[in-house]
């Protein structure tokens, strides 16, 4: 996502079970099976809260950290479809998984292996023993996290949870195929189609939908016996460092518990295709292609930290090439009500295609096309009135001729571009679906004005009509808008033309 997603609130480690070396009365079991209930429920109290770059939080349940705890036991799920030309399959019911580093992660006597936001001194000076040593347990997806399928049978993700043990502030979760891996999306020459709802998600908040390159087993294998099953393996073209486990070990190398969010010493990096991030008032969709394959655990110039001014020196393409509707000159395309050709206040579809120079699977990705359909009527994606009005997709030429007119670095080319991103498709990726606001610029990337340095004249720096300050703060979010919540549904992918069959016919859409 354009900004790294904040570490969640609270992170426990799974419980291992113990036989005891004495006969125990059933008098003594119930005495001591009340003082574990105690102590579990103490270091639940006392778990950490977290912080894309940044701001989502949570806290809760059990697996050894990378061991497993206690299986999830009730996952949500959300309506799914493959289609072709011919017809649609039955709706699947698809389960999501929650993100590891929202988990209570503990070691066998149930003392936090992380709290407080920082790790417990075992886990920070040896990351391979924590791993082995430190249990992740289960969510409670709906009591803790607002994690919830609806009525219809889609997803409902929820800002804050009051919970018995505090609070928690947005959630990250992953489609799965089965029980113990996630679904893999093989994009090029293929069409992607979701239903969503973002009419209470005000300025400063992002309910996201995008893909990953992350591994189908969550990078299972040594000290990480969690794996998918337990939301482990994330990684995103921001080579974020608040990653908690990153390839088998605790990201507790120089830990730095006084930065927002907390951060490691190492980032878990790989290409990104963000689909959507939105709220009511903006929107984009963006690739971020990366120059290796797959999940790469980094450190040093390789992961291209702001803070060492480095962003362009690492491995992925942290700005990608966004096409946001406001920042491209139509300030009337998206919004609240019936003036603006999407109206955020109502539900919508979102098409995106991914379109190969050949037509073929295999084919290198020159263009990727959007649309919307709207109380049954297809709405063409706005035309790029900033630049030359010639484009309304993000294609190669489209990109440099944005990074030249808003000055910007083309580090979308220098990554490799479109081929790049193709190639990551190809692949596979894992899609993720998060809510969160963000601790470090409040979201001004995406809805309001942003860098805050330059002129108010200067091209591209205008990304919505949010006025950003006080009222885009995760402190001023979380307080007046706890019941934002962001709706998914009828997830759908397909050969070009398949997902929204009876809507609108194929030869319609390649303009």
């Amino acid at each position: 996502l354009c900004c790294t997603l904040p570490p969640p609130p609270f992170l426990r480690q799974r419980k291992q079970q113990t036989t005891p070396k004495t006969k125990q009365t059933n008098k003594n079991k119930q005495a001591t099976q009340k003082q574990k209930q105690k102590q579990k429920q103490k270091a639940i109290a006392m778990a950490p809260s977290f912080s894309r770059a940044a701001a989502l939080t949570a806290m809760f349940g059990s697996v050894a950290a990378q061991q497993a705890g206690t299986f999830d036991s009730s996952r949500p799920t959300i309506n799914f479809q493959e289609c072709d030309a011919s017809s649609c399959s039955p709706v699947i019911k698809e389960q999501v998984v929650l993100d590891a580093n929202w988990r209570w992660v503990h070691d066998a006597n149930m003392k936090n292996c992380y709290k407080d936001e920082d790790w417990d001194s075992a886990c920070a000076s040896d990351p391979a023993s924590c791993a082995a040593n430190c249990i992740m347990e289960d969510a409670k997806y709906d009591s803790t996290y607002s994690i919830r399928t609806n009525w219809e049978g889609g997803l409902d993700l929820g800002f804050v949870t009051h919970h018995q043990y505090g609070e928690n502030y947005g959630s990250r979760v992953y489609m799965m195929e089965g029980s113990d891996k996630y679904k893999m999306f093989h994009l090029k020459n293929r069409e992607f189609t979701f239903d969503v709802d973002v009419s209470t998600l005000t300025c400063g908040l992002n309910g996201a939908l995008y893909f990953v390159e992350m591994s189908e087993n969550g990078d299972l294998g040594g000290n990480n016996q969690a794996g998918a099953q337990f939301g482990t393996g994330y990684c995103d073209a921001q080579c974020p460092h608040d990653v908690k486990w990153i390839k088998g070990e605790a990201n507790s190398l120089e830990w730095n518990n006084t930065h927002q969010p907390p951060i490691g010493k190492h980032g878990a990096c790989c290409a990104e295709m963000d689909i959507w991030e939105a709220n009511r008032r903006a929107t984009a969709y963006t690739p971020h292609p990366c120059n290796q394959p797959g999940l790469v655990k980094c450190t040093g110039v390789d992961c291209g930290d702001n803070e060492a001014n480095q962003r362009y020196q690492g491995m992925c393409d942290k700005d990608g090439c966004d096409y946001n509707n406001y920042r491209m000159g139509e300030e009337m395309f998206y919004g609240m009500g019936a003036g603006f050709d999407l109206d955020t206040t109502k539900p919508m579809t979102v098409v995106t295609q991914f379109i190969t120079e050949d037509g073929t699977d295999s084919g290198k990705l020159t263009d990727i096309k959007r649309f919307y359909v709207q109380d049954g009527r297809v709405i063409e994606n706005s035309y790029a009135s900033a630049l030359d009005g010639l484009d309304n997709s993000v294609t190669d030429g489209f990109c440099t001729k944005q990074k030249a007119a808003f000055g910007d670095v083309d580090d979308f080319s220098i990554k490799g571009g479109l081929e790049a991103m193709g190639q990551a498709l190809e692949r596979g990726m894992v899609l993720v679906i998060s809510l969160w606001d963000d601790i470090q610029v409040n979201m001004l990337w995406l809805d309001s004005t942003y860098p805050l340095n330059k002129p108010d004249d200067t091209p591209g720096i205008h990304r919505g009509p949010c006025p950003g300050g006080a009222a885009s703060t995760p402190k001023e979010l979380r307080a007046n808008h706890p019941d934002a919540t962001v709706k998914f549904n009828n997830i759908k992918v397909g050969t070009i033309g398949s997902t929204t069959q009876g809507v609108r016919r194929l030869d319609e859409m390649h303009v």
